[in-house]
């Protein structure tokens, strides 16, 4: 019974036989017609021949006759085997690879006007490969093939006119170049193109149009812009957000080799987004990319060794990593290599190797390290004391919202014989720190409005500030809101309100003194009273 899912066009398997013998019998035929050709010295059936060994067709593949064959068409002046010597020279088929041999045989073949000769000519030129570099004769050669519609060479003339090599930077003509190119589907020319749309160089900012370039370059199989339309879905930009489709572009990509597509696909399941959680294809994807010199993956493949995520903890491997990347200037590696060097985890011990990685990744802006070095200089750890350099780094990492260098930097401010005491300051810093959920800066606001240092006194903020503070489970301030309601200061007496705070406060390790008055909050509950207090203290503070 005939197959029913077999192609109508489909030949029977003994008919496809005798169709591929007749085949290869045609190109032997060919084969023996051009070859006889050839040996009598006809120019166009040397180069024929030559092509044929070296596709391997009617004869087997031989790069060697490939080339001599070709160099016998070429020496005769025919400009296409010219230039296809040139490129095996170029890339050393059935000879060693030569440069200066390759620009010779594509300068013949260009000066003959030979358009794909002209193009590679002008990549020669710009990149000084086997030829002195020159822009402005890499320029000249892209121009020539540019003009007879090469779309490589229209698509590098662009990026010439875009970056202003070998002639003024002028986008509107760099546009007009890739759009040339674009036009014929040149992939990397549609990738450009909506590069520009994307910023708004040379053409108006047109999100919808940057990512129909990205689409139509992504389905020729471009990796970079399937890179960029994967980023388009993951984020929303123009686009309605899919995760799904974000997910296949950067597979897709990944699949080529882009590292910063496998980095993402890493985040991906690093996060679960759109895929469940999964810590050994994070690593995976993640060692991908760190494999070809992605820093940020490195970093990542570093923090799963030193944590043990999808892989055995290994301190080793981690600080192995976290060098890599540190190497071309990550922060965030320099930080984490920093911790390491400073507990001998994976390397030896080395507090000055420490302190030297948490300054680089200082001076680039990261906020931890910032924060840490100014620890050190505060302390003396590894660093001489000194509280200006403290200062200078707490204020650095402060000022980018860090919570914990505001709050420092709020004390050194405080300090009568700090640095630059500054009430005013420290206030301002404190109030920065307590309005992120810091609870020592919030309980440090409440304690300046409790007795008016530097602040209006106002018991009901002073309440306010404490109450926060106290929630997170800060000592002091549950005894001092807990003397607030037995006093009535800044909130109404409430002793069954202070009884709570207070006893949350001892079990807290307020000291005697929260004892004391948590007697005097019991003494003004009647015993119903004090049984409902007790009862909730324990839903709060089950017994130890």
């Amino acid at each position: 019974m005939p197959n029913a899912n077999a192609s109508a066009n489909a030949l029977p398997a003994a008919v496809a036989a005798v169709a591929t013998v007749a085949d290869a019998a045609t190109f032997t035929a060919e084969f023996l017609r051009v070859k006889a050709l050839a040996e009598r010295g006809v120019a166009n059936a040397q180069h024929s021949l030559g092509f044929m060994y070296f596709n391997g067709q009617g004869i087997g593949q031989d790069y060697a006759l490939a080339l001599d064959w070709y160099r016998q068409a070429a020496t005769a002046g025919l400009e296409h085997a010219q230039y296809n010597l040139g490129v095996m020279y170029q890339k050393g088929q059935g000879v060693a690879q030569d440069f200066p041999e390759a620009a010779r045989w594509y300068q013949l073949a260009a000066e003959q006007g030979y358009a794909a000769a002209q193009y590679n000519l002008g990549w020669l030129y710009a990149k000084g490969q086997g030829i002195a570099q020159d822009s402005e004769q890499a320029m000249r050669w892209f121009s020539k093939a540019a003009e007879q519609g090469d779309a490589g060479a229209q698509n590098n003339l662009g990026m010439m006119y875009d970056t202003g090599k070998g002639v003024p930077q002028d986008f509107k003509q760099a546009i007009a170049w890739y759009r040339k190119a674009a036009e014929q589907g040149y992939a990397r020319a549609q990738f450009n193109l909506g590069l520009r749309y994307d910023n708004g160089q040379g053409v108006p900012q047109d999100s919808g149009q940057a990512i129909s370039w990205f689409r139509k370059a992504a389905e020729q199989g471009y990796a970079p812009a399937q890179f960029n339309l994967a980023l388009r879905f993951d984020k929303g930009e123009g686009i309605a957000q899919d995760s799904q489709k974000a997910i296949l572009w950067y597979r897709r990509a990944a699949e080529q080799g882009h590292a910063s597509s496998q980095f993402n696909l890493g985040l991906i399941y690093d996060n679960g987004q759109g895929v469940p959680r999964d810590d050994a294809k994070a690593l995976a994807c993640y060692r991908k990319a760190a494999e070809q010199g992605h820093a940020a993956a490195q970093h990542n493949v570093g923090l799963r060794h030193e944590h043990g995520q999808g892989v055995a903890a290994d301190h080793a491997e981690a600080a192995r990593w976290y060098l890599k990347a540190a190497g071309q200037g990550f922060p965030a590696a320099q930080y984490h290599l920093a911790l390491l060097c400073e507990a001998g985890y994976g390397v030896a011990q080395d507090g000055a190797a420490a302190v030297d990685w948490l300054r680089k990744a200082a001076e680039q802006g990261h906020l931890r390290a910032q924060f840490d070095l100014g620890l050190r200089y505060e302390t003396a750890q590894g660093v001489t004391r000194d509280e200006r350099a403290a200062l200078a780094w707490f204020r650095r990492a402060a000022e980018q919202g860090y919570a914990a260098a505001q709050f420092k930097l709020g004390l050194l401010h405080d300090l009568d014989d700090g640095p630059a005491p500054d009430p005013l300051q420290a206030n301002a810093w404190y109030r920065k720190a307590a309005e992120q959920g810091h609870a020592q800066a919030q309980f440090a606001l409440g304690l300046r409005h409790d007795n008016g240092q530097g602040l209006a006194r106002d018991y009901a903020l002073a309440h306010g500030w404490y109450l926060q503070a106290a929630r997170q489970g800060h000592g002091r301030a549950q005894f001092n809101l807990g003397l607030m309601y037995l006093s009535g200061q800044g909130a109404p007496a409430d002793a069954g309100q202070a009884y709570l705070w207070l006893a949350t406060a001892e079990r807290n390790g307020a000291g005697p003194a929260a004892g004391k008055y948590l007697r005097q909050a019991a003494a003004r509950l009647d015993a119903g009273a004090l049984a409902l207090a007790r009862a909730r203290l324990a839903l709060v503070l089950p017994a130890e």
